[in-house]
């Protein structure tokens, strides 16, 4: 019955390489805490090996917490980074894009054809067929939009 209850180092080690390979499948950084709390548990064990299983999990526990903790707060700000941070932001990509009017703008919130999309602008005065208008900036997926002179 006591080998029931006995874990090896070989044990943790196969719980590491099964958090690891299910950290492929994308869990996005949170089972690595996790997976390095089995590599802790295995190489304690494995230097003292009289540990008790309560104790092994109870050092995996805390180690998954602490890890998984450390990890979110120390690696957070780099997987964040992007040397494109506008690339899924449709609307501030046209920002500074100039457009010719192919109809009236009529001042205050109306849609405008920009690429092959029609979107939705605001403008701050109407402005005539033929006319150039900037795209100033955008709230939401909202473009601003002003006469170029």
């Amino acid at each position: 019955m006591d080998i029931a209850f006995t874990l090896e180092p070989w044990h943790w080690l196969i719980l590491l390489f099964v958090l690891l390979g299910a950290e492929a499948l994308g869990a996005g950084g949170f089972l690595l805490g996790s997976a390095a709390a089995a590599a802790v548990v295995s190489l304690w064990l494995w230097l003292s090996p009289d540990m008790g299983w309560p104790l092994q999990l109870v050092i995996f526990g805390a180690g998954s917490l602490l890890l998984s903790f450390a990890y979110w707060k120390v690696f957070k700000k780099v997987n964040n980074k992007s040397d494109n941070p506008e690339l899924n932001n449709r609307a501030s990509q046209l920002v500074g894009r100039t457009v010719v009017l192919d109809q009236d703008l009529p001042a205050g919130q109306s849609k405008l054809q920009i690429g092959d999309t029609l979107w939705k602008v605001e403008s701050d005065r109407a402005v005539p067929l033929g006319k150039k208008v900037s795209v100033t900036g955008h709230q939401g997926m909202m473009l601003l939009v002003r006469e170029q002179v």
